[in-house]
Order: structure tokens, then C-alpha cells, then sequence
């Protein structure tokens, strides 16, 4: 549920700043493509889909202006993806509203119960995966 409040508070306050288009998938590429060029079969891979699945919200997301696609310079073959400034502008807008939720989080139990919380709930799942972190994955 905590989870959950905290997508829907997320894209509630992205609506109220003017972000209207956003959908909760498109965070996945936002962080994917956050640091360098990613392609659709790394998306696929990442959100545990098919490669025609990440195409097709690839797709989306250039129509509405927030990924450019292009043909790679090292292999005429792959297309990269990444962030448009519009990209980098929303990726901002996300950061933004995720420090003020988690600075609410925080005022409520406190920011040691909530560094505690975060640190036990990594360590919860990483024990159910061999001691690492698996992909972050959508539920659909």
C-alpha cells in the first residue's frame, strides 16, 4: 500500500504541475536512459517484457516528446534511446516530488525510522535474490 500511495501521490503532483501525459511505466525508461543511451531490447529486458512491448512505449513517449531515437554510431543496427531536454525536464520535475514526498515520509516517523525502513526493506529483498538487488520491474 506504501507503494502504491507513493506512485499515485507522485503522478498526482506531476498532473498539478502540468505533466498530464505522464504514465507510471515511462519511469522505467527515465532512469534507464538517465545516464547514457539505452535501446528497446535493454528496456525489454529491464521491465520483463517483450522487445515489441518496450518498443511500443518507447514510441509513446517520442510521440509525446520525452525520448529521441536513433541509429547507433558504433552498429548501423541498434537504435538508441534517449532522454529529449522535455526527458530531462520530467526525470527533474520526478526527482523533485520524491524528495518532497519522502521529506513528508520523514516528518511523519522520522528520518532515521525511515533511512531504517528503506535499509531493512533492501535488505528483505535482496535476501530473496541470492544478496542482490534483482531489476526493477513494472507490474502490469
Amino acid at each position: 500500500m506504501a507503494y502504491r500511495q507513493l506512485v499515485d501521490d507522485l503522478h498526482a503532483r506531476l498532473k498539478e504541475r502540468g505533466w498530464e501525459d505522464v504514465r507510471p511505466a515511462f519511469g522505467f525508461v527515465l532512469l534507464a536512459a538517465r545516464s547514457e543511451p539505452t535501446t528497446a531490447g535493454a528496456l525489454a529486458d529491464l521491465m520483463g517484457t517483450t522487445k515489441q512491448a518496450a518498443s511500443k512505449l518507447l514510441g509513446a513517449m517520442e510521440d509525446a516528446g520525452y525520448v529521441r531515437r536513433s541509429v547507433s554510431a558504433e552498429d548501423g543496427r541498434r537504435r538508441e534511446v534517449e532522454l529529449s531536454d522535455r526527458g530531462r525536464r520530467l526525470l527533474g520535475a520526478v526527482e523533485e516530488i520524491y524528495a518532497e514526498l519522502e521529506a513528508e515520509w520523514a516528518a511523519v516517523i522520522g528520518e532515521r525510522n525511515l533511512d531504517r525502513v528503506r535499509a531493512d526493506l533492501t535488505r528483505a529483498v535482496a535476501h530473496r535474490h541470492d544478496g542482490t538487488l534483482p531489476p526493477v520491474r513494472p507490474t502490469w
